[in-house]
């Protein structure tokens, strides 16, 4: 099992969540997080935004589904027909046990 989590731009999460939903993969977390990427924030004149609102969702797959949830991601959080600075990243992890905390059964 591997852990899939995606840092986007907040008005892109509700479409990653429904193509997700779509390809059968329901279960998501999303976390309003703020932050910056190597460009260091956005500069508007002479105010500088160092941190930008982004949402933070987490899946967690089977390893034979990684690619094909990566793929959707990546498709469906990219801005315009070849993305855009601050479109986001995708950071994969190996998850060692789940355990369920209703139970206190390990899948």
């Amino acid at each position: 099992m591997v852990m899939i989590r995606s840092i986007v731009r907040p008005e892109k999460s509700q479409e990653v969540i429904d193509a997700l939903f779509e390809a059968g993969f329901p279960a998501v977390t999303k976390i309003n997080v703020a932050g910056r990427g190597q460009q260091k924030g956005l500069k508007v004149g002479e105010v500088v935004y160092d941190e930008l609102p982004k949402d933070l969702l987490m899946t967690v797959v089977k390893d034979e589904n990684k690619e094909l949830v990566i793929s959707i991601i990546l498709e469906t959080a990219k801005t315009g027909e070849n993305g855009n600075y601050g479109d986001g990243k995708v950071f994969v992890s190996a998850v060692d046990d789940i355990y369920t905390i209703s139970t206190g059964k390990k899948e």
